[in-house]
């Protein structure tokens, strides 16, 4: 079972937002999930992720995806 971090959207047309979730690569973007991590609204430009279960996934192997692996970077996710 290989597991990704990656983006579940949510929100109406145009208003976009997402949750940060760890799930099964196999399935689809806004299927079932092992664990909601955070959220990120791209329209104020705010993340919020519990870094503590980021770290977590990551040393059990879970692999984000580029665009959350990006998201992370800008906001300086896993340094905190």
């Amino acid at each position: 079972m290989a597991v990704r971090l990656r983006l579940q959207r949510f929100g109406s047309n145009k208003r976009p937002f997402y949750r940060v979730v760890a799930s099964e690569s196999s399935r689809s973007r806004d299927g079932k999930f092992l664990e909601v991590i955070g959220t990120y609204d791209p329209l104020v430009g705010q993340v919020n992720v519990d870094s503590a279960k980021v770290q977590q996934w990551i040393s059990n192997g879970a692999q984000p995806t580029d665009t959350v692996k990006s998201l992370f970077k800008k906001y300086n996710v896993l340094s905190k």
